[in-house]
């Protein structure tokens, strides 16, 4: 019921599908649970949610654990998902960022990396958005200061976008 988030939600279906549709990616990060969340949306993707259909290019930047532990011993892990969307990322992408408080210091060093790239950045909070708010090109902020609710959500509009998105690619 509540009109911004689903005006937000269709702004989001809107953009990845033409970034999909225009030969882009769409990278995602996290922490924790929401690391989690990221890698099994992204794997609605790459995999499949509902169709049949060919593979979608997108990935959780936290999946090669080698390059994570590396960057975070050799830098800092503030740094491990900035660096890897300035050595990966490029205009026109999208980079999803999910983060309970929006203030997590390592997605919020990658937008500011991918704001650089030209890279569209679509932040998936919580409580009043944290610092990511400022940072995003859409917001996706659960009214919520609850972790698991806010989770729960994420993980259900998560699927609302995809499934969107796959309909609008495969119809």
């Amino acid at each position: 019921e509540n009109e911004n988030i689903l005006n937000t939600i269709q702004q989001v279906t809107q953009t990845i599908t033409q970034a999909f549709s225009t030969g882009h990616k769409v990278w995602f990060c996290g922490n924790g649970g929401s690391a989690a969340d990221a890698q099994h949306l992204a794997a609605e993707f790459s995999g499949r949610f509902y169709k049949n259909r060919k593979a979608l290019p997108a990935e959780a930047l936290h999946c090669n654990t080698s390059y994570l532990t590396a960057v975070a011993n050799d830098y800092a892990f503030d740094e491990i998902y900035a660096r890897l969307i300035n050595g990966i990322g490029s205009k026109g992408d999208v980079l999803i960022g999910i983060s309970t408080s929006g203030n997590s210091a390592n997605i919020i060093k990658a937008f500011q990396a991918a704001k650089k790239l030209d890279i569209i950045t679509v932040a998936f909070t919580g409580n009043d958005g944290g610092k990511l708010k400022d940072l995003s090109d859409h917001l996706i902020n659960i009214p919520s200061t609850i972790t698991p609710r806010i989770q729960e959500c994420h993980i259900m509009v998560g699927h609302i976008i995809c499934e969107i998105v796959e309909e609008n690619l495969f119809p």
